[in-house]
């Protein structure tokens, strides 16, 4: 087995390049979104950009939830690699790929059903309201390609292999565009074509990717004696623990959305289109910070697995440097070309009010992406080392201060307030988690298997 240099080599290296395709590969993920926003924003209009855009906030929570459920299944399989007990790490693989499939399945039946009954308590305006339930009822459909496609991601990260998904994600996402502009353009389906094709370039990826991920874990030896299962109830337990609180930290941001998104509606279809076009842009800026989060995850969980903890400290001061060259670039770039981007969905001459809140959001907004940075990495090293609870309240108060602030003010001063409630959450988040970082009980964790028998002993 070839050395991990996950363990073994400069902190802030390791983060930086193990990032990297996970950034590249979170972008593609979110250009299947914003595909659909620009095409349908551009060859259909602003009826239908608001459409989708009051959709996305629901669909974004599903894809967090994917997310965030994949990163925190995938904490124990980097444990067990840091510590080289490749059996239990196979098993924890194949029990975290079927949970989540009842689970996606589960869900993507209850969204199919409830969707209408959400949309109205979104409070979506009836002129968009038809498409905005289509969009999501073929959507649903395809949530167990989505959920799957994360779990196998988040495992190939946990095994150090990031470039993977890239690969499958450039692809679907080359698909996805064709696929886009053949149905919503030549085929002249509508939303139900920007939505048919995410789905089919979504089920795509999460075939290939398993197929994929079947050969690489052949490559880990098992010792003689240990064996591996499909599916084990303790560690299913044990990877729930993780999870559920991951889940709760990478929706966060999307469930805020969602219910701020009935404040948004509030204010019409134009000032929905406008501000779904920032959403769209804000999603890709956050993409870094995110990623940078989950690196700093997997390399927390492994080091901590191979008993190196001072190795987390270095790595967690390495990405701050990280995320602040992110910000300064992508505040600089919003700076520049806000107007351009703004461009790409909506016609300033058409729809100029919708244009001027999607812009004024992002000149806001460009400001203040370090703070979810410095929150993303930090929450990361609390979950790699299953020290989940405080980070847990501190995404919940963050949350609150966002969906307060948007319900309060808005009515008030404007959907202006709808962005100011944003970055101090992300601040009020980050000293909350670093704060707690700083007791440096995370340290002392141990493996998440070790904490839970310490607790059943307890009990």
């Amino acid at each position: 087995m070839k050395e991990n240099y996950m363990v073994t080599k400069n902190p802030g290296a390791v983060l930086f390049v193990f990032a990297l395709p996970m950034i590249i590969g979170n972008l593609f993920q979110q250009f299947y979104n914003m595909v659909d926003t620009i095409i349908v924003g551009r060859f259909i209009g602003t009826q239908a950009l608001a459409a989708v855009g009051a959709s996305y906030a629901f669909t974004n929570v599903f894809i967090m939830i994917a997310i965030g459920g994949g990163i925190g299944a995938s904490v124990l399989t980097s444990q067990y690699l840091g510590a080289e007990e490749y059996g239990k790490m196979r098993t924890s693989v194949f029990t975290a790929l079927i949970s989540f499939l009842l689970i996606s399945v589960c869900l993507a039946l209850l969204g199919f059903v409830l969707n209408p009954l959400l949309m109205r308590l979104l409070r979506t305006p009836q002129d968009v309201f038809s498409d905005a339930v289509l969009y999501l009822q073929i959507y649903f459909a395809g949530i167990p390609f989505l959920f799957m496609y994360n779990v196998i991601t988040a495992t190939f990260n946990a095994l150090g292999k990031s470039y993977i998904p890239l690969v499958f994600l450039f692809c679907s996402s080359v698909l996805n565009i064709i696929l886009d502009i053949w149905m919503v353009v030549q085929c002249r389906l509508g939303v139900a074509g920007a939505a048919i094709a995410t789905v089919i370039a979504q089920g795509l990826s999460a075939v290939l990717s398993f197929l994929v991920l079947l050969l690489i874990l052949r490559g880990y030896s098992v010792s003689e004696g240990e064996k591996v299962k499909l599916f084990d109830w303790k560690m299913f337990f044990i990877g729930m623990k993780i999870a559920i609180p991951s889940i709760i930290q990478q929706s966060i941001v999307s469930i805020g959305m969602l219910l701020v998104q009935s404040v948004v509606n509030f204010f019409g279809t134009e000032a929905i289109a406008g501000y779904s076009a920032g959403t769209r842009v804000e999603s890709i800026c956050i993409v870094p910070m995110i990623a940078m989060g989950n690196a700093v995850s997997t390399f927390t969980a492994q080091n901590l697995g191979a008993k190196k903890p001072e190795r987390v400290k270095q790595g967690l001061c390495s990405s701050f440097f990280i995320v602040i060259g992110f910000a300064v670039v992508i505040c600089a770039a919003l700076g520049i070309y806000h107007d351009s981007i703004m461009r790409m969905f909506i016609n300033e001459h058409v729809s100029g009010n919708a244009f001027a809140t999607g812009n004024a959001y992002l000149m806001f907004i460009a400001w203040f992406f370090v703070f979810i940075g410095f929150k993303a990495t930090t929450d990361g090293v609390l979950r790699g080392s299953g020290d989940v609870t405080v980070y847990m309240v501190a995404n919940l108060v963050n949350l609150g201060i966002r969906v307060t602030i948007a319900n309060l003010c808005a009515p008030v001063f404007g959907i202006q307030a709808v962005w100011y409630a944003i970055p101090v959450g992300w601040i009020v988040n980050f000293l909350m988690s670093y704060s707690w970082y700083k007791t440096g009980r995370w340290s002392r964790m141990g493996l998440v298997e070790e904490q839970v028998l310490a607790e059943e002993k307890k009990s």
